[in-house]
């Protein structure tokens, strides 16, 4: 008697999100380390040139640098800044690059006002 076999692709277990289960870029990690930690201006300088759309939307935090979004990104988007050396910080919906400049804790205030910010793209000659 002989079997054949089937390539059944199984659904996902119970405790996986069906999002976490989508093909997305896989990520270098060593990479991913040395990007964080990129000065500001180094890193603003990759964004100009690699990625004008996260430049475009880039807020200077203090030593930081922000990404917002008004609405949730695709996957490939989200992997990118990932990627870039960014994570992404639930309490103030922003994707945060430390830019090498690491906070032990989190802060109770917002570091917008204690150290200021500014949009490099406001700041580019016409």
């Amino acid at each position: 008697m002989k079997t054949t076999h089937q390539n059944i692709e199984a659904p996902a277990p119970a405790n996986v999100r069906p999002s976490s289960v989508t093909n997305r870029p896989a990520l270098d990690f060593h990479l991913r380390q040395r990007n964080r930690q990129l000065p500001t201006k180094i890193l603003l300088e990759l964004l100009h040139q690699e990625t004008p759309r996260f430049w475009e939307v880039a807020e200077v935090v203090g030593r930081w640098v922000w990404i917002q979004f008004r609405e949730k990104q695709p996957s490939e988007v989200t992997s990118s800044l990932s990627q870039l050396g960014f994570h992404w910080n639930r309490t103030r919906q922003a994707w945060q690059h430390p830019c090498g400049s690491y906070q032990r804790s989190s802060t109770w205030y917002d570091p917008r006002r204690r150290y200021g910010s500014y949009f490099p793209a406001d700041r580019q000659a016409a």
